[in-house]
């Protein structure tokens, strides 16, 4: 399939979380990462912007009764920077994982400033 959106890795944060999981997990990822690359309209199941954040998006990966969460931002639109990962066991994401989110955003514009 064509793609309309670009991911990219920030650092080794998504990286560390990835290889964490069992292979399961990864395939699942891998396929919700694949519709977010290749789908112009992504159910919100999938990826939202978090409400009162600062420009933070959550990609949601869900497999039997565990939950994943991918924090990542958008860079020139079509661009899905992939921040960090962390399994969600409570129904509301923790507000240290978004301030996390938002201080990996600022370091990743901050970088691109310096090039």
């Amino acid at each position: 399939m064509e793609k309309v959106r670009t991911i990219k890795l920030f650092k080794d944060y998504f990286k560390e979380f990835y290889i964490e999981q069992t292979d399961d997990v990864r395939d699942k990822i891998n396929f919700v990462l694949r519709l977010v690359e290749t789908q112009r309209i992504i159910p919100r199941k999938f990826f939202r912007i978090i409400e009162g954040s600062d420009g933070i998006y959550e990609i949601r990966v869900e497999l039997d009764s565990n939950i994943f969460r991918i924090f990542c931002c958008l860079d020139k639109g079509s661009i899905v920077v992939l921040f960090h990962g962390f399994q969600k066991k409570t129904q509301k994401t923790p507000s240290k994982e978004i301030k996390r989110a938002e201080a990996i955003k600022k370091e990743y514009f901050k970088s691109k400033e310096e090039k």
